[in-house]
């Protein structure tokens, strides 16, 4: 199956020599970054984890995504999604492997990565998130693989793929849940030490995956003779309202509990992300940009009438996806460093050569999930021809 990779027109040959050549630019400002150390980036002594890793947690919400269509699939029967279930579990394999690259970069040394391995330390999150990002990854290749090979073949998955299968749900739970762990398990950091963190990266995580895969599929059916099917990205766009609403509702509930106690450490870090703190408010124009995007997806999303145009949810899609992003790829991350737990700020830019490596990384997921689409539509196609 892998050569219908190689197979295609010449949109997708000069897609896939830009993406090549971005990730030639990534990787040239990654090498000087290897050679220089973290210090062209704008991290410091105060903010230790910035925009690579802010991409990592985001992107990780995008890959445990895959479950809404695995659950009522598998677990639910629900025919429909038989047609975009591939789609769905091989948007987890890019994502992942995005991930696993973010992870990487912000190392400065690669080789740092081996012992989590050669020193296990259970006893450390890192250390589960390790297993449960790898774990995944390596789930959503052998399933999406296998079942796409047996359609194509006409005959149903091996048995031995079930057990699988019913793993992968709680497995792509897991993973967000253990992220949203590495930061409320920090004492010191107050904007991160909540039991509802958790559960607002999976309700974002389980808004702006679906979302990302409705645009996704809203392009297939209009450059490929393969449609995912109206039914589908309608049933997808409920589980996108439902989550958005939610997660905007967990954001409030935080707000409240925040103001209502009025202990500084924790309304600090809220007022610097959406009024700004000691003259310093660098994200204040992106969290309300994030906010506002985000409800407007909401008012575009609750009416049928609204929903069901493709038009319009392909707009509210643009606008839950880049909402979600700021919210958790900008905010999230720089808003439990800045203040620190002095109440100093230092606030935090990501510098060029980040933002380069940062493109290099997006272009490598994105050549990734564009041939394993190619595989995907093509055997799609052939079958439905």
């Amino acid at each position: 199956m892998i050569e219908q990779a190689f197979k295609g027109g010449k949109r997708y040959n000069r897609l896939m020599l830009l993406l090549l050549g971005l990730i030639g630019v990534g990787f040239g400002f990654y090498l000087w970054q290897f050679n220089y150390g973290l210090g062209i980036t704008g991290m410091s002594r105060s903010v230790s984890w910035g925009f690579y890793i802010a991409q990592f947690t985001f992107l990780v919400g995008v890959a445990a995504s895959a479950v809404m269509l695995v659950l009522p699939y598998y677990l639910h029967d629900y025919k429909a999604f038989g047609r975009i279930t591939i789609l769905g579990e091989f948007l987890a394999v890019a994502s992942v492997t995005m991930c696993l690259l973010f992870i990487i970069v912000d190392l400065g040394q690669p080789i740092r990565a081996l012992n989590v391995i050669f020193h296990p330390t259970p006893n450390s999150i890192l250390f589960w998130d390790m297993i449960v990002l790898n774990g995944y990854l390596l789930l959503n290749i052998v399933i999406g693989w296998k079942v796409l090979e047996a359609e194509r073949n006409n005959v149903h998955y091996p048995g031995w793929l079930k057990p699988l299968i019913y793993l992968s749900i709680p497995w792509a739970v897991s993973i967000h849940t253990v992220t949203a762990f590495l930061y409320c398990g920090l004492p010191g950091r107050g904007f991160w030490l909540t039991a509802i963190l958790a559960p607002r990266f999976l309700s974002s995580a389980f808004a702006s995956g679906p979302a990302l895969l409705i645009l996704l599929c809203l392009l297939i059916r209009k450059i490929s003779k393969f449609d995912p099917g109206l039914e589908q990205i309608r049933s997808l766009s409920k589980i996108v309202t439902y989550a958005i609403i939610l997660n905007v509702f967990f954001f409030l509930c935080e707000v409240f509990v925040v103001f209502y106690s009025q202990i500084p450490e924790h309304m600090d870090h809220f007022k610097y992300l959406f009024t700004g703190l000691h003259g310093h408010g660098v994200l204040v124009p992106w969290m309300w940009s994030s906010l506002f995007l985000m409800v407007t997806a909401i008012i575009l999303l609750v009416p049928p009438m609204f929903r069901n145009n493709t038009t319009v949810l392909a707009i509210a899609c643009v606008c839950v996806f880049i909402g979600t992003w700021i919210d958790k790829g900008l905010g999230m991350i720089s808003g439990g460093f800045v203040p620190n737990p002095l109440h100093h700020v230092d606030e935090y830019v990501p510098t060029g050569p980040e933002l380069m490596i940062t493109l290099g990384v997006y272009a490598s997921g994105i050549f990734i999930l564009s041939a394993l689409f190619k595989i995907a539509v093509s055997i799609k196609e052939e079958l439905h021809a």
